[in-house]
């Protein structure tokens, strides 16, 4: 009596089965299957040999993808049985072509049996086949539609149609199969940005929170057009011309929004999140930094895209200009304004904040008046009592050591009081 094991499986006749283990070995380290055989490993033979190894050889070939053929060998044996020999493929993962490339067409040894691989599993076939390139993969799912995408290709007057789509990387030329490139533009597509307005500061308090979903190409008009809303516009009129000032600039948000998007990490399933308040708008994608980049070096317009396929589609729609130059515009905008973006990069995100530029304008002006309210109060000191020193000055203002020195050189710098003495004999009057 033989047994069946992780590398060798017997079949009486032709099944659904055979074409299952096949996938199934050469999906895992390959093995033997002996066809004509019971189940205890005795030789009982076939009634037509030939033509059940003419239907073995054809449905192999036709049923299984991808073409497996060069990693199987048969051979017809003297008593009227047949072997089948499955070399570990190159391509996993192989799966019946009627099911697809997920756990129902897709199967890996188990032991003596051939059982479905979990999606984990496939996912990590696909990786080790195709690469790291996480949008270069072949995509688990493969029933996709692009009528959202391809609205935007048309509004843009750009071609797409199915002869283009290996160029623009949605779909790969060798198998046809489609990519998680197209994926992520499909009508399909499993990611989504997530908007939430706050009341306060500390982003505990909502306000409205919106979830944009279907094709990221879908995905940016929207989220833009919600984001614009959020965007306060406190308008003066110069003479009889209108000057708007908006809370943010609509191109940095624009800037933000499509970096976010191109350089996020697709291989993690969360949401892109976009939190407002009244005093900034952050922006915060999965991924963080490609490896060998800094904040600085990205502030200076070096890139290194994450996802150049996807770069080049939004290139090709006139979305991104070149690489590099988004980051830049952004500070850029800020030029004039008290207060710049900031970036804060961890291992997993990347964070752009844009301040609010009309909060930024109010907060400069009252802490200027604060300081010019701070020096009135030591000049009408120093009228009434003629000199002061530095601990009167702190117990005046009610100030730290450190920001009564700084206050005093900064009235010394303007003209208003002058020093005398050293140490704790230092004493500031009137110039």
């Amino acid at each position: 009596m033989k047994f069946e094991s992780e590398n060798t499986e017997y079949k009486c006749t032709i099944t659904e089965g055979i074409y299952k283990s096949v996938i199934a070995f050469a999906n895992t380290s390959g093995g033997v299957i002996y066809v004509g055989y019971d189940d205890n490993g005795e030789a009982i033979g076939l009634d037509d040999v030939d033509n059940v190894y003419t239907q073995i050889t054809n449905a192999i070939r036709d049923g299984i993808s991808p073409d497996v053929t060069m990693f199987t060998k048969y051979t017809l044996q003297k008593n009227n049985t047949i072997l089948i020999e499955v070399s570990e493929g190159t391509a996993k993962p192989y799966y019946l072509k009627s099911k697809g490339i997920k756990p129902s067409g897709v199967y890996v040894r188990q032991g003596a049996s051939s059982v479905q691989a979990s999606g984990e599993q496939i996912r990590m076939m696909i990786k080790l086949s195709d690469g790291d390139v996480f949008e270069e993969r072949r995509s688990i799912e493969q029933e996709l539609t692009f009528e959202q995408a391809r609205a935007v290709f048309v509004k843009q007057s750009v071609e797409f149609s199915e002869d283009k789509f290996p160029t623009l990387g949605i779909r790969n030329i060798s198998d046809k199969m489609y990519t998680n490139l197209a994926l992520i533009i499909s009508d399909q597509c499993e990611h989504t940005i997530k908007v939430a307005v706050f009341a306060d500061a500390a982003n505990t308090v909502f306000k409205a929170h919106k979830e944009f979903d279907g094709s990221v190409l879908k995905q940016v008009d929207d989220a833009f057009e919600y984001l614009m809303l959020c965007n306060r516009n406190c308008s003066e009129f110069a003479g009889v011309a209108r000057v708007d000032h908006w809370d943010y600039h609509p191109e940095a948000i624009r800037e933000a929004l499509l970096n976010a998007i191109v350089h996020r990490e697709y291989a993690l399933s969360g949401s892109i999140i976009i939190n407002v308040n009244d005093a900034c708008m952050e922006f915060v994608s999965l991924g963080g930094l490609v490896p060998g980049l800094s904040a600085d070096d990205i502030k200076s317009g070096i890139s290194q895209p994450r996802n150049r396929r996807m770069a080049e589609i939004f290139h090709r729609l006139n979305y991104i200009e070149s690489y590099g130059t988004g980051i830049r515009r952004i500070f850029a905008l800020y030029e004039s304004c008290a207060q710049k973006p900031e970036i804060e990069i961890t291992t997993g995100t990347f964070k752009m904040i844009l301040p609010n530029m009309n909060q930024a304008i109010t907060d400069n002006s009252n802490s200027a008046h604060a300081i010019k309210k701070q020096w009135q109060i030591v000049t009408d000191y120093l009228t009434e009592h003629g000199e002061m020193t530095a601990s009167e000055l702190q117990e005046l203002l009610n100030i730290k050591r450190t920001r009564a020195y700084t206050l005093a050189k900064e009235m010394e710098k303007a003209g208003l009081i002058a020093a005398s003495g050293r140490g704790e004999d230092k004493k500031y009057h009137l110039q």
